[in-house]
């Protein structure tokens, strides 16, 4: 929760937010003092933020590492539409040591979050443009000399359909969002209507808008966002993208605002990126 926090709200005012802010925002979903300071730490320790002093306040911001990976994420989650293909295949094939199994195991954990599939033992597929994040990936965990990366065409026998199927399990990702389509429209629909009838808080937009993005952005760790070629003719991930932006775009202004009200009390509101609506956010459409 707290990474969507940083993802949704914090990275555009400055990337940084007092603990006491933090907390309070927390507050709205149950979570006590303590148990948000032991998952701060815990994300330092990860490497994904680092923190300051000012006086006697502490506060916390998004490494360079954790900045990449919330941009990296928002993209993903507010693109609306499958991209189009340009029909070539990112292929890694690497034999990492056992003694290094500890790496071999991280590297996995990366290459499924970033949308590649596993086609065999020790060879990854994904039909993205990745060159970029694996080249990182590689560096990160310094296995130059266990690793390559080809870009190739697929000449048969199996049709790149076949290759899809052989590496995601499409079926599963879709039932799972025929389940989120099942949950969050009859959400939004009560929600529609008690927002028009002046029935929800700010705090209760702003819980509810930070729960919607929560849950969405799980299909990051399950959907490898296929382009439309490689896509059955009927995806419910495409109804889901829509569900979620009609339901964003009326949660967000109220949700922002209760966030604002608790930022500003204690943080640097000059640090807001001036380009930022969340009435109108920037959602991606390919």
């Amino acid at each position: 929760m707290i990474f969507t926090i940083y993802g949704d709200y914090i990275r555009h005012y400055g990337n940084k937010i007092w603990i006491g802010s933090l907390i309070r925002l927390m507050k709205e979903f149950g979570h006590n003092e303590q148990s948000v300071r032991v998952a701060v730490s815990r994300m330092m320790k990860q490497g994904w933020l680092d923190s300051e002093k000012q006086g006697n306040k502490s506060y916390y911001y998004l490494t360079p590492r954790g900045e990449l990976r919330m941009e990296e994420a928002a993209v993903r989650i507010f693109k609306l539409m499958p991209h189009d293909w340009d029909g070539k295949w990112r292929m890694l094939m690497y034999t990492i040591p056992e003694e290094k199994r500890q790496i071999r195991d991280e590297l996995r954990k990366e290459l499924l979050w970033s949308g590649f599939g596993s086609f065999s033992n020790g060879c990854w597929i994904t039909p993205n443009n990745l060159e970029q994040e694996v080249r990182l990936l590689i560096d990160k965990y310094d296995i130059q000399a266990y690793a390559n990366l080809f870009l190739s065409e697929n000449k048969g026998p199996q049709a790149d359909r076949e290759l899809v199927e052989k590496s995601w399990p499409l079926q599963e990702i879709d039932r799972k969002y025929e389940e989120f389509i099942s949950t969050y429209s009859n959400k939004y629909i009560i929600h529609q209507s008690l927002m028009n009838n002046g029935q929800m808080t700010d705090a209760e937009c702003f819980v509810e808008r930070t729960n919607l993005v929560h849950e969405y952005r799980k299909f990051l760790f399950v959907d490898p966002g296929l382009p439309k070629e490689l896509l059955p003719e009927i995806w419910n991930g495409n109804h889901a993208a829509y569900l979620f932006e009609q339901y964003y775009k009326l949660l967000a202004q109220s949700a922002s605002r209760f966030f604002e009200d608790v930022f500003q009390e204690d943080n640097d509101m000059r640090r807001k990126d001036k380009s930022y609506d969340a009435d109108n956010h920037p959602l991606i459409i390919e």
